[in-house]
């Protein structure tokens, strides 16, 4: 696979590492971007070890609490513009609104919306703005009490990250700021035994890989890997984060200060996840000026 100038400069921007070690890092991996930001951690290469997503897709997160139930919505758009138009906001939170009622994104395309399912609502709004739009997930989360809270909102209770926090005890103010720190740092999990068994499986790989290049022997490299994990898993669950409001206490700790247990969460961000495919600023006005 062609390495391309743009794919040097993402994933130097990705890991930090310097322009030669992110080329080189790409043609051993073809081209893979994910393999080569484990490729430059294992060589000691990366400045940063949490991989950035590459999100492109564009649209709306809706959020709406009634009661003890929470949903997040994510709709999407061709372009930025769209989730700035009145009409698309409103379909969306009516979305959101309709979400309450049932519990998949399946049920959601088919439930009523004034007359019209939401999937003939979306190919109908699909024709007025003339842009491609696609229902794609949706979250919900129950508990004593549910918080939710949007970064970045475009309208009241939509934005570009919708967050649910429930709650046991505690008050709307405490779980407010978990919401703020969920929407800011992204953890992986509530808990070490809510992540995923492969996640935590690959960073051990990976960390092992960094111990062997420094040739200590296998008996001391198996006791690094203990601390690293255990810090790892500290970083990647919301219970053990250091809490944002204040860096003294973890989440956990705060949230009992206030009386509270974290019962759940859900964070949703527009475009996560998804890929689409890049084509470098000379190749664009080259193919613009070929008409």
């Amino acid at each position: 696979m062609a390495i391309t100038a743009a794919m040097v400069k993402e994933l130097r921007e990705m890991t930090g590492a310097g322009m030669m070690d992110a080329k080189k890092a790409l043609t051993e991996n073809d081209g893979d971007m994910d393999a080569a930001v484990d490729w430059l951690r294992t060589k000691g290469l990366a400045k940063a070890a949490k991989k950035s997503g590459r999100t492109a897709a564009e649209g709306l997160v809706a959020v709406v609490v009634d009661g003890g139930t929470g949903v997040a919505v994510e709709v999407n758009s061709e372009t930025d513009f769209v989730g700035k138009n009145a009409d698309f906001q409103a379909m969306v939170g009516s979305i959101a609104q309709a979400a309450l009622g049932v519990d998949s994104v399946e049920a959601l395309a088919a439930a009523d919306l004034g007359g019209k399912t939401v999937a003939d609502t979306l190919t109908d709004k699909i024709a007025t703005i003339g842009e491609n739009m696609t229902l794609r997930r949706m979250v919900k989360l129950e508990g004593e009490t549910v918080v939710s809270y949007v970064h970045n909102a475009a309208a009241e209770g939509m934005g570009k990250i919708g967050v649910l926090v429930a709650l046991t005890g505690g008050n709307e103010a405490i779980g407010k700021q978990i919401a703020m720190h969920i929407a800011a740092v992204n953890p992986a999990a509530l808990s070490e035994d809510d992540m995923d068994p492969a996640l935590v499986e690959k960073e051990r790989q990976v960390q092992m890989d960094i111990a062997r290049e420094s040739g200590k022997p296998e008996q001391v490299i198996e006791k690094m890997i203990v601390g690293r994990m255990k810090k790892f898993v500290a970083e990647s669950t919301l219970l053990n984060q250091q809490f944002v409001v204040n860096p003294d206490l973890t989440v956990q700790a705060a949230a009992t200060e206030e009386g509270a247990t974290i019962t759940g969460f859900a964070r949703v961000e527009v475009g996560e996840g998804i890929e689409v495919e890049k084509e470098d600023f000379a190749a664009e006005v080259a193919k613009a000026a070929k008409g």
